[in-house]
């Protein structure tokens, strides 16, 4: 069989979107961030740690804005998966979805402005961070003092009980 029959039998790739969107994903029990890199009616490409430990085979939700996407890992390569939907994406509503402000990863969308009362200088979080530091070592070495403190004590108690009965007797 030729090359060209071979590839006039088998059915064209779909077409997919290039997108950079947040989403939430679910793998087992727990929650984590993920990015949509791609999109297609059947499927979709992530970039998440929790997608890159899955097996393959394994099943994932994808949740983007309202959209809920059950799919399976097909593929993995560094913290990059491919995942085929159970049931068909709705590409065009999730490409109306990622026009949202609050649902692009752009960095031109953080605040440009500083939004505390007084601008934190590095000079002060070093000293800041100094002082909780030199406190936390502070406390554990009084409870370290205070606990060889009950041990001397307890280790002493019955020589010096002795040696007092001894006195009085």
């Amino acid at each position: 069989m030729s090359v060209l029959a071979h590839s006039r039998s088998q059915k064209p790739r779909e077409l997919r979107r290039r997108v950079m969107l947040r989403a939430r994903l679910r793998a087992g029990i727990g929650w984590s961030d993920a990015c949509i890199l791609n999109v297609s009616s059947r499927g979709l490409m992530i970039n998440s740690t929790t997608a890159a430990g899955q097996q393959m085979g394994s099943m994932i939700e994808v949740r983007h804005g309202e959209y809920v996407i059950v799919a399976e890992v097909v593929w993995r390569s560094g913290t990059r998966a491919g995942l085929r939907s159970e049931e068909r994406v709705p590409v065009e509503e999730i490409m109306a979805l990622s026009s949202a402000p609050s649902l692009q990863l752009n960095a031109s969308q953080w605040p440009a402005i500083e939004r505390r009362m007084e601008p934190r200088s590095y000079e002060d979080s070093r000293l800041r961070s100094r002082a909780m530091e030199f406190a936390g070592i502070t406390i554990v070495a009084i409870s370290l003092a205070m606990g060889v403190l009950a041990m001397v004590e307890q280790a002493f108690a019955a020589p010096l009980a002795t040696v007092e009965r001894a006195l009085d007797g």
